[in-house]
């Protein structure tokens, strides 16, 4: 077994139970792994138990079982999100200043405790649960284990990536918005949101209190419905409990988003993969497909409307007494709840309650829903751009679910070309859970998809030296398309003697063309270095008349750099006397 192969929390309870293995060399094995992925990833973790607690832990397992208990998660290594109360370990939330340190685990801890799962400890998050990218914590970004200059998903970020990197079996997130769900998409995993109600929310640090549900991420649906079966029970300690029921689902049409409908934000890949899932789908029932409105209009009430309001309650004291503690997004988006009038709050509910009937007549045309998770993802540079136009674009397909009352699961649908992942999601009314699950099965065994990718674990040697020499330098217009990329600044070099630098006509904005001529001149530049997925996409970009080719260097060494078209000189303006594009801007 490799260092990062992921677990399988069935097979560990098994071999516990079975005496195959003992709950102790598990922990020992977990232990070696932790080790091992720290060195690439430490901020997957806000908090963990120490090493010394974590064997007794196991050791006690190990006496139950010996004792004759059959516990039906023995030994299993999990994680949780760090809004979700561990004893012994404080809740932070992502926030230093709101941390605390609290007497009773979660009723989901207790239970997976009781059942003989061992929590290793408190996973990374999107502050207070507020955002589906996994970027916005004072802890550092978990990035996307397959492809690290993407984000993880949020906020239930740490949680994936500890699943998918193979150091737990299974980990608890969050949802209301698709915090559980899309880590899963772009993580290669399976993410259950089960039912409002189905699992406590006791010892929950509440987002919005009345639509959050907590979560797990697996490899494998049969360890998703090994956790259900364990907490899918009524809490009288938790207000918004509901008793766990199993109504059936009828799987034989499926909605689907009208082609028009349809949003992949410019991803052709992601396009692709949805359409072949589709095709997978079809073998097994019939693909109606709806008019989704309905459910758009109810996924902008969740930022637009006064649900903002609800995230705004829950950490209000925090809001009024240190402002400046909650990560500058976050403050942005809850900040806009202090203006919410009870008025707004009551028109919100109702205009809410008329589209959720929109949605109960739907279920009489189809069974269950099959929508992307989400319609794309980003590089970390590019969130950092845009935080909330971006993170926006992730929840389309995710963030009415919770506040229409239904149940959903994520599967993986495939890997795009930069190893991270794409995922299907399937919605079902409340109450669907199993079936959505068994429902999810189907697809997986019609797909027979090919095991994810290798983690990405920084070695790479996958990177490219391109040399700019106009709009691309510093400070210049056209930088940020470096920036957004993560490219690497390597130095400021001139080229060998023998270029000549152009100011084209109508270039907007302004540009030069580099143009290699024998009875040229050495032209400042400077270089920078990109991964080649980055580097990629940067060279799709370039517009005619320029191109990409090779620049020598004065040292005589080659870089990748831009070049241009003959076509290119027409009109222009030799300023290769200038000997570079800043003295040129600097002379006009």
């Amino acid at each position: 077994m490799s260092t990062f192969d992921r677990l399988s929390a069935t097979a560990i309870a098994a071999s516990v139970n079975n005496g195959g293995a003992t709950a102790l060399a598990v922990m020992e094995e977990t232990l070696a792994r932790l080790a091992a992925y720290d060195v690439h990833q430490p901020q997957v973790w806000i908090a963990r138990a120490s090493p010394e607690a974590l064997l007794a832990a196991a050791r006690a397992i190990d006496a139950r079982v010996a004792a004759g208990e059959h516990l039906p998660l023995a030994g299993v290594p999990f994680a949780a999100k760090d809004n979700i109360d561990v004893a012994g370990l404080e809740t932070t939330a992502a926030c230093p200043a709101f941390a605390y340190r609290p007497e009773r685990s979660a009723k989901v801890i207790e239970r997976l405790e009781a059942a003989g799962a061992i929590c290793i400890g408190k996973t990374n998050l999107d502050q207070f649960a507020t955002g589906l990218v996994g970027t916005r914590s004072p802890y550092g970004i978990p990035r996307n284990a397959y492809n690290r200059d993407y984000v993880s998903g949020g906020s239930s970020s740490g949680s994936a990536i500890a699943v998918a990197a193979g150091l737990v079996a299974f980990a608890l997130g969050t949802d209301t918005a698709g915090s559980g769900r899309v880590p899963a998409a772009f993580n290669h995993l399976v993410g259950l949101k089960p039912s409002k109600g189905r699992w406590s929310t006791r010892g929950l640090v509440p987002a919005c209190r009345t639509i959050d549900c907590i979560t797990v991420f697996t490899d494998a649906l049969g360890d998703a419905a090994a956790v259900d079966a364990v907490l899918a029970v009524f809490d009288a300690e938790d207000a918004f409990s509901r008793p766990p029921a199993d109504l059936p689902l009828r799987a034989k049409r499926i909605g689907v988003p009208r082609r028009a409908q349809r949003q992949f934000f410019g991803d052709v890949q992601a396009e692709h993969l949805y359409d072949q899932a589709l095709k997978v789908l079809s073998r097994g029932a019939e693909l109606v497909e709806i008019d989704i409105t309905p459910l758009l209009e109810a996924a902008q009430l969740l930022y637009g409307g006064p649900w903002v309001a609800e995230r705004t309650a829950a950490i209000l004291p925090l809001l009024e007494s240190d402002p400046e503690a909650i990560h500058p997004v976050v403050r942005e988006i809850v900040s806009a709840g202090l203006g919410m009038s009870a008025v707004e709050v009551w028109q919100g509910h109702y205009r809410l309650a008329a589209l959720a009937r929109a949605a109960e007549a739907m279920w009489g045309k189809v069974g269950a829903l099959a929508f992307p998770t989400t319609g794309t993802t980003y590089r970390i540079a590019e969130l950092a751009a845009a935080p909330v136009a971006l993170n926006s674009n992730l929840g389309l397909y995710t963030n009415f679910v919770n506040l229409l009352d239904m149940a959903a699961i994520a599967v993986p649908a495939g890997a795009k070309s930069n190893n991270t992942g794409f995922g299907i999601t399937f919605i079902g009314p409340a109450h669907s859970d199993k079936d959505l699950v068994a429902l999810a099965q189907a697809y997986l065994s019609l797909a027979d998809l090919s095991p994810p990718p290798p983690l990405d674990l920084g070695d790479r040697m996958d990177t490219i030296k391109l040399a700019v020499v106009g709009a691309h330098l510093e400070g210049m217009p056209l930088h940020w398309q470096l920036t957004s990329r993560e490219a690497s600044f390597v130095g400021a070099f001139t080229t060998a003697p023998n270029y000549r630098l152009y100011a084209m006509a109508d270039s907007v904005p302004p540009k030069p063309a580099l143009v290699h001529s024998e009875d040229g001149a050495a032209i400042a530049l400077e270089v920078y270095e990109l991964g080649l997925a980055a580097f990629g996409s940067f060279v799709a970009e370039v517009p005619p008349p320029l191109a990409i080719g090779t620049v020598t260097l004065a040292d005589g060494s080659s870089v990748k750099g831009f070049v241009a078209e003959p076509r290119a000189l027409t009109g222009a303006e030799d300023i290769t006397h200038l000997g570079g594009w800043r003295a040129y801007i600097a002379s006009r």
